[in-house]
């Protein structure tokens, strides 16, 4: 019986060990799973403002200025706004990078029209 109680004492530190370790993927997972988030919420902010500014061009405002007020102020650097040919518009937007004022080399980009072209 004097075994048992040496094994334990043996492997006491082990678990601590573990969870020193496995901290570093841990936080990698939480900072992808952000980064996921982000894009995602930058894809649906792109098309929503790629509505409005659609919206504000068939009732002859500024799209460009409709689409800079439908994007909270950290996304409208990255904010490009294209008049089509065929009618409509094209917003395209930087994804931000874990924090809103860090912008990565992606874009995002988003068409909308209403109506068909205009003669």
């Amino acid at each position: 019986m004097a075994f048992a109680p040496r094994r334990l004492r043996d492997q006491s530190g082990q678990a601590a060990v573990e969870l020193v370790a496995a901290i570093p993927f841990i936080l990698l997972a939480g900072l992808l799973a952000w980064q996921l988030a982000l894009t995602g919420h930058t894809a649906w902010l792109c098309a929503n403002a790629a509505r409005v500014a659609a919206r504000a061009e068939a009732v002859g405002r500024d799209p460009r200025v409709a689409a800079r007020s439908a994007l909270p102020s950290g996304m409208e650097r990255g904010l490009e706004v294209e008049r089509r040919r065929s009618g409509g518009v094209q917003v395209h937007i930087r994804v931000p990078l874990l924090v809103h004022s860090w912008h990565g080399p992606v874009s995002l980009s988003a068409a909308a029209s209403l109506g068909g072209p205009r003669r």
